[in-house]
């Protein structure tokens, strides 16, 4: 069997085994929301760092009772399994990131941001390094004049894989905090600057 017909297999079964997974662990924690007084009607970036995207479309979904959203994902393996899965959340997704067809995923964003799409993006993905910021979101953000909206949670219980972007995933049946920060504008930062702002918020409840 080649590497390409294993990763074809993998492909078509881990998504839906993954979304059973998800959904056990949002259903057996007790869940507080701490949300935003306000959400723009119009279209925001959500960030969230990669080490917790597990759960954050269920963030999403407290703050938007319609689901459009366009969910930047890298184009290298992993990335195909990430966004199989979010075609369960009834997410769409935008192939591409800062090391493999960037310039596609900016063209699509954009193309997305025109049709009233929110945009989500983990600033440190696919690759790392832990918790950094690259350029993606402060390009998208301030061209589109977007504001920025960071996610993040806590668990009491939980795993944490040894991988770069220490990924947690909850236990079962601990108690989570999910946050979302008030809709924030970058437009007139430079760019270390708005980095150094979404880094922030992104950790402002951790």
């Amino acid at each position: 069997m080649t590497k390409e017909h294993k990763r074809r297999i993998l492909a078509f079964i881990l998504p839906p085994l993954l979304y059973v997974l998800i959904r056990i662990i949002y259903l057996t924690v007790k869940k507080r929301f701490h949300l935003p007084a306000s959400i723009p009607t119009s279209p925001i970036m959500v960030a969230f760092w990669h080490g917790k995207l597990l759960l954050a479309p269920f963030i999403y979904k407290k703050l938007r009772k319609d689901v459009k959203i366009g969910v930047i994902i890298s184009d290298h393996f992993d990335g195909e399994i990430i966004a199989k899965t979010m075609d369960y959340f009834h997410f769409e997704t935008i192939r591409g990131s800062s090391s493999k067809g960037g310039i596609k995923a900016l063209k699509e964003s954009f193309r997305k941001i025109g049709e009233g799409y929110d945009i989500a993006i983990t600033p440190d993905g696919p690759r790392g390094p832990f918790q950094s910021i690259a350029d993606g979101i402060v390009s998208i953000s301030q061209k589109k004049e977007l504001k920025v909206v960071a996610f993040n949670y806590t668990a009491s219980r939980y795993w944490e894989l040894k991988s770069w972007d220490k990924f947690m995933i909850p236990k079962p049946f601990s108690t989570m905090d999910f946050y979302a920060s008030e809709p924030f504008s970058i437009a007139d930062l430079e760019k270390e600057a708005a980095k150094e702002k979404i880094r922030e918020k992104l950790n402002e409840n951790v």
